[in-house]
């Protein structure tokens, strides 16, 4: 597993703002990865994950009417293991709140948005996967677009999700694409790790950008780590300054 750590020293060398692969990734349209009257289904292992893969991409499938559909695999609540100011009773709560004034700082449709909450223990999904995937199988159906976690992405919950995502999907007749997100921190030495054949680039407007950006703010928990405990921010400047390109890229 890569690690995953952001230095924000290292920031230059990133392959999310280095790599030359960029700049030649094939461009593809909404109607494209997601067909007209298909459902999108994205799957974030944790609150949060949903806007920081595909926030944009969520707000132009609500803008062209497609349904959407939300699964939460856990609560998120264990992220800041020790603290006081945000203990996993405090977060267990507080972060899905995050994620209720994310999504409508995206401008999505709260009262006709189907939202899953799994309640599965953060940090822990590795050994449930075989129960994830028959658990996310539940709630899809045949035509179903779905997204989630990229399978190689360095988190052992992202990776877990992406594959069980990827199973249920396969069980069910849906069809399945990864998002990166650590990956893309990984320094640009490591560019060859990425699989660019399966790449393609969503391309974003201002005004969507600006949403999306305004979306991630919505986190508090997650802006500032607590260095006296050795906890780094889940989403540090060079996260942020990242999620404000305007495209987003998806595995296809």
């Amino acid at each position: 597993m890569k690690s995953v750590f952001i230095s924000e020293s290292s920031a230059p060398a990133q392959i999310w703002n280095n790599a030359a692969q960029l700049d030649n990734i094939p461009v593809i349209n909404t109607q494209s990865l997601v067909p007209e009257g298909a459902r999108a289904v994205v799957v974030a292992p944790h609150p949060g994950d949903e806007v920081v893969m595909c926030g944009g991409l969520l707000q132009l499938l609500s803008s062209l009417g497609h349904p959407l559909q939300l699964i939460s695999i856990t609560d998120g609540s264990a992220s800041h293991p020790g603290s006081q100011q945000w203990s996993e009773k405090r977060l267990s709560v507080f972060r899905p709140q995050e994620s209720v004034e994310a999504l409508r700082r995206l401008g999505l449709p709260m009262h006709s948005l189907k939202w899953i909450r799994g309640g599965f223990a953060d940090n822990a999904l590795a050994e449930r996967e075989q129960q994830l995937a028959h658990y996310i199988a539940r709630y899809l159906r045949p035509g179903d677009v779905v997204f989630s976690t990229w399978r190689e992405d360095g988190i052992d919950d992202h990776d877990a999700v992406g594959r069980a995502s990827a199973k249920a999907a396969e069980m069910t007749g849906a069809t399945f694409h990864d998002v990166a997100i650590w990956a893309w921190h990984w320094p640009e030495r490591e560019h060859t790790l990425i699989p660019w054949e399966r790449a393609r680039k969503l391309r974003l407007d201002s005004w969507t950008v600006a949403r999306k950006s305004h979306a991630t703010h919505a986190y508090a928990s997650q802006l500032n780590g607590e260095p006296a405990l050795g906890i780094a921010p889940m989403m540090p400047p060079v996260t942020l300054e990242r999620l404000r390109l305007p495209y987003e890229i998806v595995f296809v």
